[in-house]
């Protein structure tokens, strides 16, 4: 498994080892603090010999003559410092730390000349190297014979206010660690990872001050959950509802919620998938993931207010005591769901979940995240993950949060005329319309669990696993929602 870069921060200096790090700008300057690296212009003449355009995120590596302290120099551009917003500076972390290779130590410079970098763009440079320094290998058993990738990277970042970037990175590093918890999950294979071992990885927050409550099978079934239970009774893997609970802002604040799909395999039950890519359904408990490295994050760095994550964990089988096309169940809202495909679980499972949720802990508001449907990657591709809300207020501020944080939301529409497609004529309702505007009737679905509670369904299909490399996650897993809700959390609802 992968190891964190030991990061650490400081004032400018002239010690330098192994590998330097020197952020350039679009106009090629450099930071006057950097113009001893190599001698005097060397940096400045290799800009300009090279070419280089500092392109935010590109790189442009050279080794030093000896005598210079230290034996590469990598130049990172930031493009136009004027414009610098929301992950560009994980983006130039990432970009950086990917250079570092076998090196054991690095120096980040992190100066422009003509540019104030403030310690929380400091602490989001040595984020995104803590992001892009993850791999997950466990089960390669070659390892590599070189003795140096075995150790730990010591990053120093030299910067202006190194006491406060220092404070930045400790909540900073929190976060880190709440995205890697989801990756991880997202990345292990359902042989390892079933619902009763996904229950026991969350379990382990309690070391973090985080309330653990976990539902069984039996007590599923008293409270009436017939929709997640019935996804379930195809696999001989039981089901767990996970009840995670961070008590961090006053006795009397209403709690906010998230809840995730907890799919740890899905086959597609008696309406099996096709062969060809089943494989990847290992990471269709995207939602339930993310929950759980929100939830890590938040008591990581002792967020200032009252959270409920809550997960539903099954395994969608086709067993001989699997649930059939046309099976009708009763959810614990006593609503009725006529089961039309058994491959359109997750919002079955759901249902339960967040009935339960705003029933038992009244939340001001819930917000859940599922890999649900394909639909919303043929809308949106793997840029985007869907955002459904039935509240404007909860929506502007999840897209705000998109864009800052970079993990991007784009609502998506809710409305009667869309409602009415999944009425069924056996039940109150059938859990799937067909491939016609998927994603929505989905949503839609979910809506009817909710009640008043305000609500916003995240649809991260296209972006929790297999999504595009960045600068800062090169992971199958990419450990998508983590970052986005707890920028959420922060600018609105600590006190």
């Amino acid at each position: 498994m992968s190891k964190n870069p030991v990061i650490k921060f400081s004032n400018f200096s002239e010690k330098l080892k192994d590998v330097v790090i020197v952020p350039v700008s679009k106009d090629g300057s450099v930071a006057a603090q950097a113009n001893h690296v190599g001698g005097e212009g060397f940096v400045s003449g290799l800009i300009t010999k090279a070419g280089f355009k500092g392109k935010l995120g590109a790189t442009l590596e050279t080794y030093l003559a000896d005598g210079a302290g230290a034996e590469r120099l990598v130049l990172v551009g930031i493009g136009d410092p004027a414009k610098l917003k929301n992950d560009d500076w994980l983006k130039i972390g990432g970009a950086a730390f990917a250079k570092i290779g076998k090196s054991a130590e690095a120096n980040a410079i992190l100066a422009i000349d003509g540019l104030e970098i403030s310690a929380e763009a400091a602490a989001d440079f040595a984020l995104g190297a803590q992001l892009r320094a993850y791999r997950f290998d466990k089960y390669k058993t070659k390892k590599s014979d070189d003795k140096a990738e075995a150790k730990d990277i010591k990053l120093t970042i030299q910067v202006a206010d190194a006491a406060g970037a220092e404070k930045a990175y400790e909540a900073a590093a929190e976060i880190g660690e709440g995205v890697l918890l989801a990756r991880d999950l997202v990345n292990e294979p359902a042989n390892v990872l079933g619902p009763v071992e996904f229950a026991a990885e969350a379990e382990k927050l309690e070391k973090l001050g985080v309330k653990i409550t976990i539902l069984t099978e039996k007590e599923m079934k008293k409270l009436g959950m017939g929709s997640l239970l019935g996804v379930a009774q195809g696999s001989v893997r039981p089901p767990r509802l996970v009840v995670m609970e961070w008590n961090g802002g006053k006795a009397k604040d209403k709690p906010v919620a998230f809840v995730g799909k907890g799919v740890v395999f899905d086959t597609g039950g008696i309406s099996i998938k096709p062969a060809l890519g089943m494989e990847d359904m290992k990471g269709d408990m995207g939602g339930a993931a993310a929950v759980t490295g929100l939830m890590r994050a938040l008591a990581g760095r002792k967020a200032k207010a009252n959270v409920i994550g809550v997960i539903g964990l099954v395994e969608n089988m086709p067993d001989g005591n699997a649930q059939r096309p046309g099976d009708i169940v009763t959810t614990m809202s006593g609503q009725t769901i006529e089961v039309i495909n058994t491959d359109a679980e997750g919002r079955l499972v759901l249902a339960d979940a967040l009935y339960y949720t705003a029933k038992t802990h009244k939340p001001r508001f819930m917000i859940n995240l599922a890999t649900l449907t394909g639909a919303i990657v043929i809308a949106l591709g793997t840029q985007h993950a869907g955002l459904f809300s039935n509240d404007d207020e909860l929506a502007e501020q999840l897209f705000d949060a998109g864009q800052t944080s970079g993990e991007k939301l784009w609502r998506m529409p809710l409305t009667k005329e869309y409602d009415k497609i999944i009425d069924s004529k056996f039940a109150d309702m059938r859990n799937s319309a067909g491939r016609p505007a998927g994603s929505i009737t989905a949503a839609q679905f979910l809506k009817r669990f909710v009640g008043d509670t305000p609500w916003a369904h995240l649809d991260i299909a296209g972006t929790a696993m297999d999504s595009p490399a960045s600068e800062y996650n090169e992971s199958w897993g990419s450990g998508f929602g983590v970052r986005v809700l707890d920028r959420l959390v922060r600018d609105h609802y600590e006190g």
